[in-house]
């Protein structure tokens, strides 16, 4: 079996390792005392306090399951060998939606640390894979659920 490539920045595998991190060493013993406090309140079939701790404990074991596999298969990203003013994962970029001009700035990252909150999308997304491989100066038309848009590539940095 195949396992998944997660491609990353290296800044982005050292938030998952932060945040593994803190999950075993902090997360893992505070849910732990929240059981035995649970516990102690009885009867476990009626018990919240119980039965959210044991959630929550699901929950954290799973989310570390699932960075330990992040981590494991991740591929880091290098833009070596790409041009400077060519897109691709780890980078900045910026254009202007045509024909109204209005800007965005978004960073591509690997889908393991997208956070479209703070500018940071995923290759996978439409935009990431239209705009990849393009460079400044270049019009690209991006289709998105929305429809399609037309964009000018005005700046491309390192992430």
């Amino acid at each position: 079996m195949v396992e998944k490539v997660f491609p990353m920045t290296l800044e982005g595998k050292e938030k998952l390792e932060q945040e593994l991190e803190e999950l075993k060493t902090v997360k893992r013993g505070e849910i732990i005392e929240r059981i035995k406090i649970a516990r102690s309140f009885g009867d476990l079939s009626e018990n919240s306090e119980y039965e959210s701790a044991k959630d929550e404990q699901a929950f954290v074991e799973g989310r570390i399951t699932t960075l330990e596999n992040m981590i494991r298969f991740a591929q880091i990203i290098s833009n070596n060998g790409v041009a400077s003013d060519e897109v691709s994962i780890g980078k900045t970029v910026t254009f202007v939606e045509l024909p109204d001009e209005e800007e965005e700035k978004y960073t591509i990252v690997g889908s393991a640390e997208a956070d479209p909150f703070s500018g940071k999308i995923s290759n996978d997304s439409p935009i990431a894979q239209a705009l990849i491989g393009n460079k400044i100066g270049d019009e690209v038309t991006i289709t998105t659920p929305g429809g399609d848009m037309l964009v000018k590539i005005t700046k491309v940095e390192q992430g």
